[in-house]
């Protein structure tokens, strides 16, 4: 089968790059918030929540605006893993697809183009048929009798043993032949005809009963069928200076940041910085997190990126109390995880869901 075709790309930011401590360089800049701005995200911010007041907001000092910026860095490896399973039906009569048909085709030679997915898509499952691969084999439910032991009235034989003429006791007489009457007369109970026993629901007494497996035909055709899944295995590492570390790094994958460099290639080395040792070393720590690959799978492809996300603590006061709040990414989403002094639900209510604690 002809690969897919492959191109690598290098995207790499042509500015500068915020360094290790966080100072900017070249076009890139820091996100600069002046006090009006960090209020009127807080107040905003808190305006969604419904059981909080907007007067520590509005009317607490603003103490300290600290820049803490944050990388991430993320390696995406898009696999194709192939395997095969065997299926199975009954099997009557007519021909079939067998190796006299032609050579069965091995499971990487299957031609799946047609079925082969946009690259770094999540998942994606296909199964084919292979051809040539039918062949027609004993069931093994019956031993190819077609018919198995009944359960029923035969329960207590050897395994390959029956007996026939097996009978059960009348329910409606219990097995007495005869239905009493109040007034102490009997007559013959229509049920039994008056034997007392019955055949066996199950088999009718004859002690076999079809196998369900091959539906009394003791054969069964069987075939394999590829089984095709193509996923993306993603490993992300983030980079926070201790002014951010107690925010969680989902946080900041979801944020919207600056991204420093986009590689793709069959397999990504590390990314290079001709000035940022920082950078190359953060490179290289995402790379060697690298996932590991089933031996039923390969790689079709890999994606590394590093991005810087603006990430802004701010600090705000009134007498003796405080509290500390993110405004996190080119979006400038307000993260909150230390408490906020006028919350009035006392967890009964669904904000602390919003609040992500």
């Amino acid at each position: 089968m002809e690969e897919p075709l492959l191109t690598e790309q290098g995207i790499v930011y042509q500015g500068g790059y915020y360094g290790a401590a966080g100072e900017a360089a070249g076009d890139l800049r820091r996100q600069v918030l002046d006090d009006v701005e960090v209020r009127e995200l807080l107040i905003d911010h808190v305006g969604h929540r419904c059981c909080w007041g907007s007067r520590p907001a509005r009317t607490w000092k603003i103490h300290a605006i600290e820049d803490c910026n944050v990388y991430v860095g993320t390696l995406e490896t898009f696999t194709e893993e192939r395997d095969t399973i065997i299926e199975k039906e009954p099997y009557s009569t007519g021909s079939i697809d067998g190796k006299d048909k032609g050579p069965e085709m091995g499971i990487w030679e299957l031609d799946l183009r047609s079925e082969f997915p946009v690259l770094f898509v999540p998942y994606k499952e296909s199964r084919l048929r292979i051809p040539h691969s039918e062949t027609i084999e004993k069931c093994s439910g019956c031993d190819g009798r077609g018919n198995i032991v009944c359960p029923t009235c035969n329960a207590d034989q050897d395994p390959g043993f029956y007996k026939e003429g097996q009978m059960a006791q009348c329910l409606t007489c219990y097995g007495r032949g005869l239905i009493a009457h109040k007034d102490g007369s009997d007559t013959i109970c229509l049920k039994c005809k008056g034997n007392g026993k019955i055949p066996c629901a199950t088999c009718e007494s004859r002690g076999l009963i079809k196998c369900q497996t091959c539906q009394g035909g003791g054969s069964l055709l069987a075939w394999k069928v590829a089984v095709v899944r193509w996923r993306t295995l993603s490993t992300r590492k983030v980079n926070a200076t201790s002014g951010a570390g107690s925010v969680p790094d989902d946080v900041f994958h979801r944020a919207k940041g600056v991204q420093l460099c986009n590689n793709q290639a069959y397999q990504c080395t590390p990314a290079y910085f001709a000035d940022s040792y920082f950078l190359n070393k953060f490179s290289s720590e995402v790379i060697a997190e690298r996932p590991s690959i089933p031996t039923t799978a390969r790689i079709i492809c890999e994606r590394h990126t590093i991005s810087v996300v603006p990430v802004t603590r701010v600090t705000m006061t009134d007498r003796n109390r405080s509290f500390s709040f993110y405004i996190i990414g080119n979006g400038r989403e307000v993260y909150m995880k230390d408490y906020y002094p006028s919350r009035f639900c006392w967890g009964l209510c669904p904000c602390l869901e919003w609040l992500k604690l």
